[in-house]
């Protein structure tokens, strides 16, 4: 049999709670790496969720409902239930308990969260914001930003962005390279807002590595040489410490803890 599972997230919305509580989860079985998700968005019919139904035929699969719809929830379940499947309910339980406590009934209406919830759009203004001012592309963005990330090639930098963009938080993120003249923005702002990134020179030596093989490029190349990244090392290090900025050894961390310990420094900081 082959080992590929399947996750399928069937909502009557866009699903990003229940994808979000999904990858959440297959965290704590890292042995397993061949998972595949599918997602089903606005699905609010019966005939639409007996399509879904059709692609289980002959696969490995863990369905998600995310449906607000009480007699279509019903009908999921009652559908996986004949048919084998594991399946799993993220709304119905929880909606009823609600109701049970309150006395008042649900709406009922999908997309709620997307709609009431005025965070999302200030998630959606960082999250471009982040795009738009990645890897250096206008240095001008430092002077908006919440917070700018310092550091070399391959320091997270990308990623811990648009993880703290989905906190609201507008981020900059500046490569240091030996050889071109960081922004004149950053001496504008202060320091509190930059966070430096570095890496252990091993580390960073294998994820180059594994960069240039990717793209299908030679691992000898100046870009991963442990000698020259030494020296980038060493050069952002003084930079960072000219700067007089909070500085972060990334290379044992997981993305969420980074930028858990960035959360709490700009927390500290504006105190």
């Amino acid at each position: 049999m082959d080992d590929q599972l399947s996750i399928f997230i069937v909502s009557d919305s866009l699903g990003e709670t229940a994808r979000a509580i999904a990858k959440a989860c297959i965290q704590q079985f890292p042995n397993h790496k061949n998972w595949k998700f599918k997602r089903f968005s606005y699905i609010d019919n019966q005939d639409l969720l007996d399509k879904v139904f059709e692609e289980t035929k002959d696969k490995t699969v863990c369905l998600m409902f995310s449906l607000v719809d009480d007699s279509l929830a019903h009908y999921a379940q009652v559908k996986a239930e004949q048919e084998n499947l594991v399946f799993v309910d993220l709304l119905s339980n929880v909606i009823k308990a609600m109701s049970d406590i309150s006395g008042m009934q649900p709406l009922g209406q999908p997309g709620l969260l997307r709609k009431l919830d005025s965070h999302y759009f200030e998630r959606v203004e960082a999250i471009e914001f982040a795009v738009k001012y990645d890897d250096g592309k206008d240095p001008r963005g430092i002077l908006k930003a919440d917070v700018i990330l310092l550091g070399v090639s391959r320091t997270s930098k990308t990623p811990l962005s648009m993880y703290l963009a989905d906190k609201e938080l507008k981020v900059v993120n500046i490569p240091i390279v030996p050889e071109i003249p960081l922004p004149k923005e950053l001496s504008q702002i202060s320091s509190k807002k930059i966070i430096g990134l570095t890496n252990s020179v091993e580390r960073l030596c294998q994820v180059r590595k594994e960069r240039l093989k990717a793209m299908g490029l030679s691992s000898t190349s100046h870009y991963a040489n442990k000698e020259h990244i030494y020296e980038e090392a060493q050069y952002a290090e003084s930079v960072m410490k000219k700067l007089k900025c909070p500085i972060i050894n990334v290379s044992d961390k997981a993305i969420e803890e980074t930028a858990t310990i960035i959360l709490d420094i700009l927390k500290t900081s504006t105190l």
